[in-house]
């Protein structure tokens, strides 16, 4: 079934969900409104197929969870299966607190739902499914406050969204909050009716923590890549010794992402002065200068392993119970997100090390003493004020991205009538995982603007062809720094900058998706 792209949301081919393997770049292309998401034949005969089966065996009188039982602590509750059982399910858990989740996260949820259900083993009805993506379509987005998941199942993110599907709730829509049922109403759409197992397929997901696992995933890939591109302009300007990013060192202990980080580095140097030999002013520079190939190589290796784990979990189920088009109704336990956790957890951390590496290149830069530049790379010295207090902005930076790198609980306090006893905080983590990132994009920025200006002050240089691409890139939205200026619009312009992608072929460091 075609329909109409709404309000000029899409500008590509809408993502067919179904039709094959899904990537992080499709998500991220609904969640930044360039593309539309449909339901291929073959998921829409899927989804079919594993409803009919689902009637069936509740007709039969079949048990199933959430149909003809009770949820949580009152899965000894016998139901009978009707329509209002189904509409209840999301009204009892719109329980959300805190943030609204921006318009980019709801819609890479909206669409990770949607993808999981093309799967075919929820038992959700088609109408159910085709909302979803009727939302995306119209741009209609629901209000989905993010604090009340803990992970084993986003139920209180989810059942925002269904909420709005059934005229409930509220939405944003043309930038205005308004009731659910006036959005659906003003979209061209109407309410839908939750029959079967809707509402436990709609709101008995991930979807909430694997939605913004995708934005993550895709920042930290762009965040990741500026990082070299900045950490090869930093090396230029303090003329640091290749050796410890030659081959030949790394070889002796070939470490995951190390190699590949310090192979970008040495073509970004490549056909500069430093890369010749002598040019180095010292034996041996300070770690986060000659650690950067160990210390990034193993962000990239979290980075390599946290999109993994989101890709496998957009091409797979996480619905309790699946009901499968075979027959039969199979509880199971793939709610459960330890993996995303631990893998995000890493990636925090490894970020944060990262972090902390760009914040003492920045502080050396700046230092007569370490880098033999004018202090605070002020071109005048004469009562000028240079880039010094810009080092209180990277210290509080970094102070905030060591905050977020503390792991979230692994007890956390059971519910359900002690039934559900334990729960990964997946979203959250995710959450301050992507709160890293942000900050990490920042200093990254910083580290371009500070790099570049001491680059400048440096006599008698030629940079590489790659950091001279870099330093040109820098100057196209900051000029060099004479008398005292705000810093505020250059660091902001740099940060839009990698975030758009501006350096992302300076430094291309993550491995292609398997």
């Amino acid at each position: 079934m075609k329909r109409n792209v709404g309000q000029g949301v899409a500008t590509k081919p809408a993502v067919m969900l179904g039709a094959a393997r899904l990537t992080i770049g499709d998500i991220v292309d609904v969640a930044d409104g360039r593309r539309s998401i449909l339901f291929s034949e073959a998921a829409e005969a899927r989804i079919e197929a594993s409803a009919r089966m689902l009637a069936s065996l509740a007709t039969a009188g079949e048990r199933i969870y959430g149909v003809t039982t009770g949820l949580g602590a009152a899965v000894d509750t016998a139901l009978q299966a009707d329509d209002d059982v189904q509409r209840r399910v999301p009204l009892a858990r719109c329980v959300g607190v805190g943030r609204i989740s921006s318009r980019r996260e709801l819609r890479a949820i909206i669409a990770t739902r949607a993808a999981r259900l093309a799967q075919g083993c929820s038992g959700a009805s088609l109408a159910a499914a085709r909302g979803l993506a009727d939302l995306i379509e119209r741009d209609v987005q629901p209000v989905i406050p993010m604090t009340g998941s803990i992970g084993e199942g986003d139920l209180a993110p989810l059942a925002a969204i269904a909420a709005v599907l059934i005229g409930q709730g509220f939405a944003i829509l043309d930038g205005e909050i308004i009731p659910g049922a006036v959005a659906l109403e003003r979209a061209g759409l109407a309410p839908i009716r939750l029959v079967g197992k809707d509402g436990l397929a709609l709101v008995s997901s991930n979807a909430a923590s694997i939605g913004p696992a995708v934005v993550c995933v895709a920042d930290a890939q762009q965040v990741l890549s500026a990082a070299v591109a900045a950490g090869a302009l930093s090396f230029e300007a303090y003329r640091c010794s290749l050796n410890p990013v030659s081959e030949a060192a790394l070889a002796l202990r070939p470490l995951p992402g190390q190699e590949t980080v310090a192979g970008a580095l040495r073509g970004l140097l490549e056909g500069g002065t430093l890369a010749r030999p002598g040019a180095a002013r010292r034996l041996q520079d300070p770690l986060s200068f000659r650690c950067i190939a160990p210390v990034m190589g193993a962000a990239v290796a979290a980075l390599d392993a946290a999109r993994d784990i989101v890709e496998v979990e957009l091409n797979s189920s996480d619905d309790n119970p699946a009901i499968l088009a075979e027959g039969h109704s199979l509880p199971n336990a793939n709610f459960d997100t330890t993996h995303l956790t631990l893998t995000f957890e890493a990636l925090g951390l490894a970020c944060a090390r990262v972090a902390a590496m760009v914040g003492e290149r920045i502080m050396k830069l700046m230092s007569p003493a370490s880098s033999d530049l004018p202090r605070f790379l002020s071109p005048i010295q004469n009562g000028r004020n240079g880039y010094a207090t810009v080092q209180k902005t990277v210290a509080a930076l970094v102070a905030e991205i060591q905050h977020r790198a503390n792991p979230m609980p692994v007890v956390v306090l059971p519910v359900a009538d002690r039934v559900e006893d334990y729960a990964t905080m997946a979203t959250a983590v995710v959450e301050k995982t992507a709160e890293i990132v942000t900050r990490l994009r920042l200093l990254i920025a910083t580290e371009l603007m500070v790099a570049a200006q001491a680059v400048d002050l440096r006599e008698a240089i030629a940079l590489g062809r790659g950091s001279a691409s870099v330093r040109a890139t820098v100057r196209e939205a900051v000029a060099t720094l004479t008398e005292d200026r705000p810093a505020t619009p250059d660091i902001e312009a740099l940060d839009a900058m990698i975030a758009g992608g501006a350096f992302g072929g300076f430094g291309r460091i993550w491995r292609e998706a398997r």
